[in-house]
């Protein structure tokens, strides 16, 4: 039996940022010195950035995208229960 893993950071957060002049390296730098997490990626261009982040405070990269843009296609999945989910 394997031992039970624990999920540093709990929750996938995924949006798109739509918007005007978005940088995608400024977006990424400013995420990573500003909240906890990993997995980071912001992709796109100037009107379009795609965020996929693993933290335990998605409403705080939340709040920081909606400065940068409208956001949609939210998506915050609990990675924990997802894995007990499959123990169980």
């Amino acid at each position: 039996m394997l031992p039970e893993q624990s999920i540093e950071f709990r929750y996938d957060t995924q949006l798109l940022i739509e918007g005007e002049n978005l940088d995608e390296d400024e977006i990424n730098d400013y995420i990573i010195e500003n909240f906890v997490g990993d997995s980071l990626l912001a992709v796109g261009d100037e009107e379009l950035i795609k965020i996929h982040y693993h933290t335990n405070e998605p409403w705080k990269v939340l709040e920081y995208c909606r400065t940068l843009g409208e956001i949609y296609d939210i998506v915050i999945e609990d990675m924990d229960r997802q894995a007990r989910g499959l123990q169980g």
